[in-house]
């Protein structure tokens, strides 16, 4: 009896010391996360107003896809459904479906789950935004915020007609991300660099979920980070308009929140002041992704880790006469994607479609983890190392079911179904998304072969809403 216990505890422990060995091998994974930050927020992705030094780094030493995506909302905080999907690895409505039962944590499925049974060291801090509990599912959770920083009433409708401002996005006194005595991009980086000091002493690997809430509104900044950026000189977008003809019709109203931030009808100062504090919290949260960066050379830990940068969606900010996420522009569904690391490809441009979310099921395959069926979005893993093929044949695009959209190749067809609108855009001639093309001779036979990869792609999301009805010319084969 006592030499079977023996070999058996032998045993345990010679698998223990070997997963432990295995562990150890394994590179780092850091994945920073901003909050409605556009794919055109970069000064190296051709953006020439802006200035992100430390994200310009990683564009350098890295592979930037340029054209990922996130599929859309369930309903108007966008964030909940492209966070829920980026911790379930799920697509949309079947991560909707999963809500219920993220409090259960559903027994080990989620992403920080994973990693950690892939050997992993977890940790979390900044915004979190979905219905599980946090502390329950990273090793280590600090400072977890559940959504925006609280909003003033002055932060709304401004600046007003007579161009007088009762706000002022560098003054600590309307709280926001002032809320606690430090703004909260200062936090999450100070969390940050105080668990890569502690990390050093583990024998496992880190996974690392650094969740800005940085630029979401509202948008606060040190005086100096605003003073960045005159007023008088920032760029009016070239698909600026007063109002959105169909805002009503396709859920992004005077009534919505997002949408109140600024006064109707939109003036051309307006859209300025948005866009100039929008730089500036990208800017201030870019350096604190430096002071992150740095910590990590600092700590020799840079040449053994993946860095992962990317954003839930992105945000008007003055196109298509809107401010919010809640539409399927791509301003408001393209964001940034930057990867770096052991292999990866430096100063290089993938156009491949992909969905953000995909960060996920890739940081499975550099764990050398099994991914599971549950899991629907794909490793990059592959094309970072240099595979010329892979990414989306098409990509999907929902909000609620106010809008509809999929893009394939260059060309995007947007449904607004209660408006019984469908519009079709050229996005290599047309990357503003001002002409609408769908009257034009041949457009017709594009936009029913898009529909019908729409129609496929609704079932593979769990998308139940018929559009057939309402769209019958198009649906015709």
């Amino acid at each position: 009896m006592n030499k079977i216990f023996i070999f058996f505890h032998c045993l345990v422990l010679a698998l223990v010391v070997e997963s432990s060995l295995l562990a150890k091998n394994k590179p780092n994974i850091l994945f920073i996360f901003a909050d409605d930050q556009c794919y055109k927020t970069i000064g190296a992705l051709n953006n020439d107003e802006i200035k992100t030094p430390n994200l310009d780094r990683l564009v350098k030493n890295g592979t930037t896809f340029t054209h990922s995506y996130n599929m859309g909302g369930y309903h108007g905080a966008v964030c909940v459904a492209s966070r829920t999907m980026l911790i379930t690895g799920k697509h949309i409505w079947h991560a909707k479906n999963s809500e219920k039962e993220l409090k259960k944590s559903l027994d080990g499925k989620l992403w920080p789950q994973l990693m950690a049974k892939a050997g992993y060291e977890t940790f979390f801090t900044g915004k979190w935004h979905v219905k599980a509990d946090a502390n329950h599912l990273f090793g280590t959770a600090r400072n977890i915020r559940g959504g925006m920083p609280r909003q003033t009433p002055e932060g709304y409708n401004r600046p007003l007609a007579d161009g007088t401002d009762p706000w002022d996005p560098s003054d600590p006194k309307f709280g926001g991300f002032w809320a606690g005595g430090k703004h909260w991009s200062e936090v999450v980086a100070d969390d940050a660099i105080s668990y890569l000091n502690s990390s050093q002493k583990s024998e496992n690997p880190f996974f690392m979920y650094i969740a800005f809430n940085a630029p979401h509104d509202p948008r606060q900044a040190p005086k100096k980070y605003v003073d960045m950026y005159p007023t008088d000189k920032i760029k009016i977008p070239k698909s600026f308009l007063k109002e959105h003809p169909l805002k009503e019709e396709i859920g992004s109203g005077k009534g919505l929140r997002d949408e109140k931030l600024a006064p109707f009808p939109r003036t051309k100062h307006a859209v300025q002041v948005n866009r100039r504090e929008y730089y500036a919290i990208i800017t201030h949260m870019d350096y604190q992704i430096g002071r992150i960066l740095e910590h990590l050379d600092k700590t020799d830990q840079a040449d053994n880790t993946y860095i992962f940068f990317t954003a839930d969606h992105g945000l008007s900010v003055g196109h298509h006469g809107l401010l919010g996420k809640q539409n399927l522009y791509d301003h408001s569904v393209r964001v940034p994607f930057v990867a770096t690391g052991p292999g990866i490809e430096k100063d290089k441009k993938n156009n491949s479609p992909i969905y953000f979310q995909d960060v996920m099921a890739t940081s499975l395959d550099i764990a050398k983890a099994d991914k599971p069926d549950h899991v629907q979005f794909q490793s990059l893993l592959p094309m970072l190392e240099g595979e010329k093929k892979g990414g989306l044949k098409s990509v999907y695009g929902t909000y609620v079911h106010f809008q509809k959209m999929v893009v394939s190749g260059h060309h995007k067809l947007l449904l607004f179904p209660k408006a019984e609108k469908a519009l079709l855009f050229d996005l290599k001639d047309d990357p503003e998304e001002i002409n609408d093309i769908s009257e034009k001779p041949g457009s017709r036979q594009i936009m029913k072969r898009l529909f019908h990869e729409l129609l496929d792609l609704q079932k593979e999301s769990g998308d139940t809403f018929e559009l057939k009805p309402i769209y019958p010319e198009l649906a015709k084969k």
